[in-house]
Order: structure tokens, then sequence, then C-alpha cells
């Protein structure tokens, strides 16, 4: 996986520029059509929770697309902010490669 310097777009980024705000869509309308409480889609806007495979099941439905690019999206970041926390690179520099076997 390619990594840059900047940033990659955040689910809740996402989910409101790309999905909600095009459609008119409120955080309200969009929790009745996922099934769930309104405090569950103002956390993944707000990027305050992560989106499961259960979550990207139900956002993929709802939107149309597939669990995979939710999946991706939370991936990305992810990624990005262990490879750009110093305590996170500092940890993952302690690990040994295993030599490998003939």
């Amino acid at each position: 996986m390619l990594m840059t310097k900047r940033k990659p777009a955040t689910v809740g980024e996402i989910l409101v520029e790309e999905f909600m705000q095009p459609r008119g869509l409120t955080q309200g309308t969009l929790a009745k059509a996922m099934g769930v409480q309104r405090k569950h889609v103002n956390e993944l806007c707000n990027d305050r929770r992560n989106v499961t495979a259960a979550t990207a099941l139900i956002l993929a439905r709802v939107f149309g697309n597939s669990p995979d690019f939710w999946l991706n999206v939370q991936r990305r970041g992810d990624l990005w902010e262990a490879m750009n926390s110093p305590q996170e690179l500092a940890r993952i520099e302690r690990a040994t490669p295993l030599v490998k076997a003939a």
C-alpha cells in the first residue's frame, strides 16, 4: 500500500461530504435508514466511532455500494495513524522480523 504524508479522508468526512450532503440527508434520517440510533451516526460523522464489519454492511446496503469501500476507508485511516504516531512507530520498530526458513 502506498502511503502518503497527507492524512487520508476519514470515514466521517466521506460519509458527510460524499454521501449525506449530496442527498440532503440529516443524521436522523440516515440513522432511521440504517436502523441505528442517531448517536451511532453522529459518532461516525464526527470520527468518534470506527466502521466495523457490521456497520460496513449496513452502510453498503443503505448507499448501494460495497462493504469493502467502507472498510478500506477505515483501514487507510488506521494505517496512516499508526505510521504517523511516534508511540506506534516505536512499538512497531521493536518487533523482530523472523528469518525465513530455507
